[in-house]
């Protein structure tokens, strides 16, 4: 992936008060009970799941929805969702501002994400990541050729996977350009990918920076999820599903990487001026 984005301003930070404490108390606990009790069930699904459908996962990826609905509901932070998610084999493609989007995205279709490898070693979402069969990706040098296999293995298996192209999040005011090499492994005669493109949209609560919920540069993970639990309100989460393309129509990694980006930056663009017309 892309060096971390950072910004020119330093991120919102919020002070947390007794009421905001006894939130972090009551919705982490909440979280830990829904998150960690559902990856024990998945687990124990898996153990069948495996032997009898290999690669394939009828079921797991149902159970993974339902723990990110129910994410957004402890959370109290809505969720509303525009188009439908395709049905052709294909990948999502879609910016980057949070790790909410990755809940967010789950939430609204049985997914696979592609990752860097460094987060299969983060404590307690490594482990989350590699249960819901996130795949794990370093483009370093030699092993680009292999990671692009990987992916196309997973494709081919009809596992709908979800790329980041701007290889880093943000603080979700803006989209950055979209990295081409990972459109590479879209392009195979005996695959006939479509590609949906998808602009994720977190805002923030009324009278907030607005970027409370981006997640960037050195920020850790732990105060920024200590920060929105704490929250007396939340704002509101938007994904936008666009019209699938399909990989066929274009000549090269680079046009439909240029035409996904163009209606992800288009989307994201609507939502937050529409946001800013009713304040």
């Amino acid at each position: 992936m892309n060096a971390t984005w950072r910004s020119d301003e330093p991120p919102p930070r919020a002070r947390i008060g007794a009421g905001g404490w006894l939130r972090v108390g009551l919705r982490l606990t909440a979280l830990s009970v829904l998150i960690y009790g559902g990856l024990v069930i998945l687990l124990a699904v898996r153990l069948f799941e495996r032997p009898l459908c290999g690669v394939n996962r009828p079921v797991t990826p149902w159970i993974t929805r339902l723990v990110c609905c129910g994410t957004f509901r402890i959370i109290g932070l809505p969720l509303r969702a525009e188009g439908q998610p395709m049905t052709a084999r294909g990948p999502i493609v879609a910016n980057h501002a949070s790790w909410l989007d990755i809940f967010a995205i789950n939430a609204c279709a049985r997914v696979y994400f592609v990752a860097k490898s460094e987060v299969a070693g983060w404590a307690g979402i490594g482990w989350l990541a590699r249960a819901t069969g996130t795949v794990f990706i370093n483009r370093a040098g030699r092993e680009a050729r292999d990671q692009t296999a990987l992916l196309k293995e997973r494709l081919r298996a009809g596992h709908r996977l979800v790329l980041f192209p701007e290889g880093t999040s943000t603080d979700g005011q803006r989209v950055l350009a979209f990295k081409t090499a990972l459109f590479e492994a879209l392009f195979h005669d005996d695959l006939a990918l479509w590609v949906q493109p998808v602009s994720v949209i977190h805002h923030a609560p009324e009278g907030a920076d607005p970027r409370f919920y981006g997640w960037w540069g050195d920020m850790d993970f732990a105060p920024h999820l200590l920060q929105v639990l704490a929250a007396p309100r939340q704002g509101r989460s938007e994904i936008v599903f666009h019209a699938p393309v399909a990989v066929a129509d274009f000549g090269g990694r680079k046009p439909l990487a240029a035409r996904c980006e163009a209606d992800v930056r288009a989307g994201v663009a609507e939502r937050l001026a529409a946001r800013e017309s009713v304040r």
